[in-house]
């Protein structure tokens, strides 16, 4: 297979080394970031500060871990703040009118709303021919637009829907929110199946080379759709994790929250042009931008900052998977040379 040449392994090795050496210094910018905040303002690292960092955290590197698969194939989905959404209201709704139903079933309806909305994004991306971009920038009007209609203008209130429902996001196991285990397990089961798994280097594959991986007979068509399923099932899953953290849901559930899931993503080392990039360091991308967004609100930091610093985040990004093409083409030069 293509994957496996000599050309490509090379790359890979470099693209590895410099990919970690982004996901460290993620972890050295959190660091710094915290130290300065928390000398500044001790509040900062208080037990409800905390936790409500991991809270919000947990919704958008769910989300994250999704894209990240997406962005890996060279493709994009930006319909997930309204899957958020429509799995949201789908979810709260249901759950006010029933206020028997266990968690469990909001939990798969909401992945299950997702999911149907990832099939359709894939299939018309695959089979309609039509770039991702253009078609996830459509469903997620027509998405956000069937919310409204649906919804006319109402909401459902925190208490409208039952107290086991909103408790959720609150209890946990030893101390740690349910919020946050989610997200670890779909972090850490995402990031397993892309690196041990044939999947996972099939779809690594597809973002490097679409036609290699098509000569090499990788199911392109099933993966890629596959791949928007992941997206838009993870999407409606926070849905879920979104209704049971704050409670009151209305139509406007997750607007605009697509364009830090896509900064997630990139600042955490996912390359935008596919085939590296590593799930949990877009789950380490997600912690950076919810810790900015904390640490501006305690440094009492107007808040429109934030879009500056998440914009120069993603070019910083951009600019460095540009030094990774650039050291990539050096290195498969040099070995050619001594071939």
């Amino acid at each position: 297979m293509a994957t496996h040449s000599p050309r490509r392994e090379a790359a890979r090795r470099v693209f590895g080394g410099l990919i970690r050496t982004r996901e460290l210094g993620i972890i050295l910018a959190l660091a710094a970031l915290i130290i300065y905040t928390t000398a500044s303002q001790p509040r900062f690292l208080s037990a409800q500060s905390l936790r409500d960092i991991l809270l919000n955290t947990a919704i958008l590197a769910v989300m994250a871990a999704g894209q990240a698969v997406v962005v890996i194939t060279r493709n994009i989905d930006l319909s997930v703040g309204s899957v958020l959404g429509a799995s949201a209201f789908t979810v709260a709704t249901m759950m006010s009118a029933n206020p028997d139903l266990p968690m469990i079933v909001a939990l798969l309806t909401g992945l299950a709303v997702g999911a149907v909305a990832g099939l359709l994004n894939g299939v018309l991306v695959r089979f309609g021919r039509v770039p991702a971009l253009v078609v996830t920038l459509g469903t997620m009007y027509v998405f956000r637009g069937l919310v409204y209609s649906w919804a006319g203008g109402q909401q459902v209130n925190a208490d409208e829907l039952p107290r086991h429902f909103l408790r959720f996001a609150n209890s946990g196991v030893l101390g740690v929110p349910w919020l946050v285990l989610i997200a670890l397990v779909v972090i850490g089961g995402v990031t397993l199946v892309m690196r041990n798994y044939r999947v996972g280097r099939e779809l690594y594959a597809m973002g490097s080379s679409p036609d290699a991986a098509e000569l090499a007979g990788i199911k392109v068509a099933r993966n890629l759709v596959g791949a928007f399923v992941v997206s838009g099932a993870l999407a409606g899953l926070a849905g879920v994790l979104f209704a049971a953290r704050f409670g009151t849901v209305d139509a406007a559930a997750g607007n605009g929250i697509e364009l830090n899931v896509v900064a997630a993503v990139v600042v955490g080392g996912v390359v935008v042009s596919g085939g590296s990039g590593t799930v949990w360091g877009a789950g380490l991308g997600a912690l950076l931008l919810t810790v900015i967004g904390s640490a501006l609100t305690v440094l009492s930091i107007n808040q429109f900052w934030q879009q500056a610093i998440v914009g120069a985040l993603i070019i910083l990004a951009i600019c460095a998977d540009r030094l990774v093409a650039v050291r990539i083409a050096r290195s498969l030069r040099k070995k050619d040379s001594h071939v």
